[in-house]
């Protein structure tokens, strides 16, 4: 029984950024650990061309190994078409198309328009939702919805109504992303808010990054503004090439902890995920891995929700 779902990106977004390329073997026993702690989705990697990221090339053995695990919801990132129909290909459980409501960013992430890449995803959302039977879920992940470090501030009515447009193709959820780690609490309730108005509870995840040392405090606000979905990355790797000075994701041990100290269960074991860093640990000898959790402890007298 969950009240919130933790999403853990680190296979995907946490090992985009590292400079060795991780054995595909190492990959998927850390994957195979995160899923014995409880973590119930799992973005296990992109489907993106292997001579720009070479560390995903191997995200299809990945994929399909990942969908034998018994109740694990398996998530891949995409770019365009080809990469969605490799991942409905592999057997994916979730499709998350990324588009940037930034200008700059989306010219320097994805070369192309906010409005060609908007027409980019139309086109995934025809092609998913043709298909007969049991399909992926398909969700659009809206890249620095809260401010970008190339272009500055970026409007929220432009995120408002990219997510309209998103609903209205056809996606099933819009996932608001802060790459650059820019957000503050006022901002996040205040841009969640507007989003919901327009499109419901297909506004139902966050993915935060912790620049400005605030990704907890957004989290708590996300909660009360009924957001039930945040992505995390194992020791909080992670960040997006094309956002300069941008820091990891929010670390999922970390989360687990608030969210649990708040009352909400999350089917998480900390334990486990602490010990699952020891894969990281092996791999990574030179990454700095972080993570107040796993420093500290478990304070006295802590209990997860009930």
């Amino acid at each position: 029984m969950r009240d919130v779902t933790v999403s853990e990106v680190g296979p995907r977004d946490g090992l985009q950024m590292v400079k060795a390329v991780v054995p595909t073997a190492t990959k998927i026993r850390l994957i195979e650990a995160l899923h014995a702690a409880g973590l119930p989705e799992i973005e296990v990697g992109s489907f993106v061309p292997p001579k720009l990221v070479p560390q995903m090339a191997d995200t299809e053995e990945v994929t399909r190994h990942a969908t034998t695990l018994p109740g694990l919801h398996v998530a891949v990132l995409v770019p365009n078409l080809r990469g969605a129909e490799a991942a409905v290909a592999a057997g994916a459980h979730k499709i998350t198309l990324t588009l940037s409501a930034s200008e700059a960013h989306s010219r320097a992430n994805l070369r192309r328009t906010r409005e060609e890449q908007m027409q980019v995803a139309r086109e995934v959302a025809a092609h998913v939702t043709a298909r007969q039977g049991r399909r992926p879920m398909l969700e659009a992940g809206l890249s620095t919805a809260f401010g970008c470090s190339i272009q500055g501030e970026v409007p929220e009515r432009d995120v408002v109504d990219m997510a309209a447009a998103l609903a209205a193709a056809g996606f099933d959820s819009v996932g608001l992303s802060d790459t650059s780690g820019y957000a503050n609490p006022a901002q996040v309730r205040r841009l969640v808010r507007a989003v919901k108005a327009e499109i419901g509870e297909k506004c139902d995840s966050l993915h935060l990054h912790d620049t400005m040392g605030l990704g907890m405090a957004n989290v708590t606000v996300g909660v009360e503004e009924g957001i039930r979905i945040f992505d995390a990355a194992l020791a909080g790797l992670g960040g997006c090439p094309f956002a300069p000075n941008a820091s990891g994701n929010i670390v999922t041990e970390d989360l687990v902890f608030l969210l649990e100290s708040l009352g909400l269960r999350t089917g998480v074991d900390l334990e486990a995920l602490v010990a699952a860093r020891r894969i990281l640990q092996e791999a990574l000898p030179g990454e700095p891995l972080h993570g107040n959790y796993a420093r500290a402890g478990r304070p006295t007298g802590w209990k997860t929700a009930a």
